[in-house]
Formats: C-alpha cells, sequence, structure tokens
C-alpha cells in the first residue's frame, strides 16, 4: 500500500472543485474554509475551476480534469482537498494522471460525490484516499470549524494521534446549509450494533449514491474481505432501497467482512412502516457479518476521517472502530 506524507505547518494545500460549483454559490462559506486553512498553517493554491460555473458544475470534464492534474504535477502541492461534493466527479475518471501521482503521492480529500476520485485513484494507484473534510461544509463552518473536526483532520494526516486507536463517539450538530448561528451540541445517540461480531479488513467506501456511477468499473476497488463503510445524504428509502440492493445483487455483502452505515442527513422516509436499519437486514438477509450504523461520517458534522485502504478491526459487539495503521507517513 502507499501512503502520502503527513501535512505540516507551511504545506501547500491545493483546491479542487470537480462538481458542484460550490464556492461561486456559498462564497461567504468558502472564504471561511480558506481563512480556517491559514489559520492552521497551510498555504493554498485554488484550483482553475474554483470560481467557475456552468450551471450545475464547475466547468467542462477536461477543465475540472486539467485542474486536479494541474495540482498533481505541482510538486509544491502537498495535499488536494475538495470544496464540496455534487454528481459528477465519476466523469473525470478517465483522465486523472494515475501514474504520475503513484510516483509523487499526495493527501487526497474529500466526501460524497468525490468518492468517485478516492476510490478511483485508490484502485488505480494503492494510494491511501482520505474521507473526511471540505473546505465549505467542514474548514468553512460557521463561525469557523468545528474543534472536533479540526481534531479529527489533524489526527489523521498531521500524524497528531498514532495507530493503534479506536474512535470516538463525537457531540452532534445542526444542517450547515441553513446554518446562520454557532451549533449547538447534542449527545449522540451512538453507534448502533446492527449485527455483532468482529472483523479485521481494509477500510474502504464512501457515498453510496455515488457508487452507483462506477461501481463495477476498472476505477471500482475490489471489496473482498474489506470493511466496507458507506454513508448518503438527501435520499429517500426508495432510493436507499434501490442503492443497497445493488451491492447485494453485486454479491458484495458476501464478500466483505463487516459493514460500516454512517448517519444520513436530511433521510426521507417516505412514511414506511419500517427503518433505513431494517431496510438493511430485510436486504441483506442471512449474511452473517458484523455491522455499525449510525456512524460519524460523510454528511454529517464533526465526521471522522476515514483514510482508505489502511487495516482497521470493526468490533460491532462493543460497537468501536480500531485504527491498526496510519493513514500517512512522517
Amino acid at each position: 500500500m502507499l501512503k502520502p506524507k503527513s501535512l505540516k505547518r507551511g504545506d501547500t494545500v491545493g483546491i479542487i472543485t470537480p462538481s458542484s460549483p460550490a464556492p461561486v454559490l456559498y462564497k461567504e462559506r468558502y472564504q471561511r474554509g480558506l481563512i480556517q486553512l491559514e489559520k492552521m498553517g497551510f498555504n493554498i493554491k485554488e484550483g482553475s475551476c474554483t470560481r467557475e460555473i456552468q450551471s450545475y458544475r464547475s466547468g467542462s470534464i477536461k477543465a475540472r480534469a486539467e485542474e486536479i492534474n494541474e495540482l498533481i504535477y505541482n510538486d509544491d502541492v502537498k495535499a488536494i482537498i475538495s470544496t464540496d461534493g455534487g454528481l459528477n466527479s465519476n466523469s473525470l475518471l478517465p483522465y486523472i494522471d494515475y501514474e504520475y501521482l503513484k510516483n509523487k503521492p499526495k493527501v487526497v480529500m474529500g466526501y460524497s460525490d468525490v468518492t468517485a476520485l478516492l476510490l478511483g485513484i485508490y484502485a488505480k494507484t494503492g494510494l491511501t484516499t482520505f474521507y473526511g473534510s471540505a473546505i465549505i461544509p467542514s474548514f468553512g463552518e460557521f463561525p469557523e470549524m468545528l474543534p472536533k473536526g479540526k481534531e479529527y483532520f489533524e489526527d489523521i494526516v498531521r500524524l497528531k494521534k498514532r495507530a493503534p486507536f479506536s474512535l470516538e463517539v463525537p457531540l452532534e450538530r445542526l444542517d450547515w446549509n441553513s446554518q446562520d448561528r454557532e451549533k449547538e451540541m447534542f449527545n449522540n445517540e451512538g453507534w448502533i450494533p446492527l449485527r455483532e461480531g468482529i472483523a479485521t479488513g481494509k477500510l474502504i467506501g464512501g457515498n453510496l449514491n455515488t457508487m452507483t456511477g462506477f461501481f463495477g468499473s476498472e476505477y471500482f476497488p475490489k471489496l473482498k474481505g474489506a470493511i466496507l463503510f458507506i454513508e448518503d445524504g438527501y435520499k429517500d428509502m426508495a432510493i436507499q432501497e434501490r442503492s443497497l440492493s445493488m451491492l447485494k445483487v453485486a454479491g458484495v455483502f458476501d464478500e466483505i467482512a463487516g459493514l460500516v452505515i454512517g448517519k444520513h442527513d436530511h433521510f426521507n422516509d417516505l412514511g414506511s412502516p419500517f427503518s433505513l436499519d431494517e431496510l438493511l437486514i430485510e436486504i441483506i438477509g442471512d449474511t452473517n457479518i458484523p455491522i455499525l450504523s449510525n456512524f460519524d461520517i460523510g454528511h454529517t458534522f464533526p465526521a471522522h476521517v476515514f483514510p482508505i485502504g489502511i487495516e482497521v478491526i470493526l468490533n460491532a459487539t462493543q460497537g468501536t472502530i480500531t485504527f491498526l495503521e496510519d493513514g500517512v507517513i512522517e
């Protein structure tokens, strides 16, 4: 497995906008995100699509691919972090210079739709990528980045914590899009063991809805023996049944070692007489793997940072995840 170097004060962070033109749509929040990075000691290199807009996307497929490749080629850039998500990062997968990135690895981070890039890079290079903080929703918190969000980011990419260590259950927050005041923090109901058991494997996953855009392609990693994590936001029960059943009919639940389900922000149950967890168990059937639900990853804040490809222990009986290795090197 290939790992990038840890981030240090004075390093340059490259900013990509591979799908939604979020910096144009959320100008104030984007600026707060840049200020937060500077406060943490980073220099900033904005990508060429950062302040562009073409309706639902920041730029053409060619322009967005060139944006990320330009930052891959820039050896002063030690990390590439996405501004936000969207729907179309999968369009860039055939055009990324994986070989250059493999030879000169760097931190690549984002969440939601950026799942396509994170898993595509991991599948093509073996490089650990990071499902975690994005500029607008995470670093651009009002009035500033949540302390726990900053801590989880630095634990992983700045090696403030060294493996092995187990993840904690954080407090919770309110929706960022409608936010006009500092977040109140609430007690977290915790992570829910849906099926008990213990499993060890490579941590692989991301946004479930995004996976449908490249599942089964050369850009999707092999899942045999993996601890799969999936999360989603702003979807409904019918869409979730379709996406989870995609994994079922593809045999994914028969080959993974364990499953982690993230919190689903703004979920619409469509009046269903069953919960999302109950739907998952219905779809999985008799497959006996440890399952931990309601996890703080992705569309929830603060969220943990998951290094894709590292070895972890999932203990669904005790409701814990333990990282057995670091995602970066010194």
